[in-house]
């Protein structure tokens, strides 16, 4: 009996999730992924730090991302577009997730091309955490097309071991 009530208290959660993404190119996904799981979860995002945080100094930049942003937070879900490997906010963020050991997910978008060999462009950083199996990695259809894929997955990674984390690459200091 307590187990059962511990699955439907757990149900009823509604997870606080940080996302981000690449501004210039990758608005509409984001825009229809809010419209899609706005009840479900409360939806953090940076709305382009490149504007709100007016600084050149990265300590303060990642404090502020940190503080800001990613405290309060249980996982970081990082929508991945054609240019979002480049992206030096992107890395950043995914950074302080993992400083702050949270849940990480990469979300594969259609608008990520894939080559004949199947190799996509993912962020460094999110993809040594896919290998380490830190981070979870996701096709955006099967999100969108399945009510509880996305709980599925933000469980999937908060339950995933901090040992695993690999935050050992330099921070993109420019974007691609």
């Amino acid at each position: 009996m307590s187990g059962l009530g511990l699955s439907l208290l757990d149900l009823s959660i509604r997870r606080k999730v940080f996302v981000s993404y690449h501004h210039g190119g990758d608005q509409a996904y984001y825009d229809v992924f809010t419209t899609t799981f706005h009840d479900n979860y409360q939806l953090i995002s940076d709305t382009s730090l490149e504007r709100r945080v007016d600084s050149d100094d990265p300590q303060y930049v990642m404090r502020r991302i940190r503080e800001d942003y990613i405290t309060g937070s249980s996982c970081t879900i990082v929508l991945v577009g054609s240019n979002t490997a480049g992206r030096k906010y992107v890395d950043w963020e995914i950074d302080a997730s993992l400083q702050k050991a949270h849940g990480l997910i990469g979300v594969q978008l259609p608008s990520l091309p894939v080559s004949a060999n199947g190799i996509v462009q993912v962020p460094p950083r999110l993809n040594d955490n896919i290998k380490s199996g830190y981070a979870v990695w996701v096709h955006w259809s099967h999100i969108t097309s399945n009510e509880t894929a996305l709980r599925h997955c933000i469980e999937q990674a908060n339950a995933a071991s901090a040992l695993l984390i690999d935050n050992t690459r330099e921070r993109r200091y420019r974007n691609a």
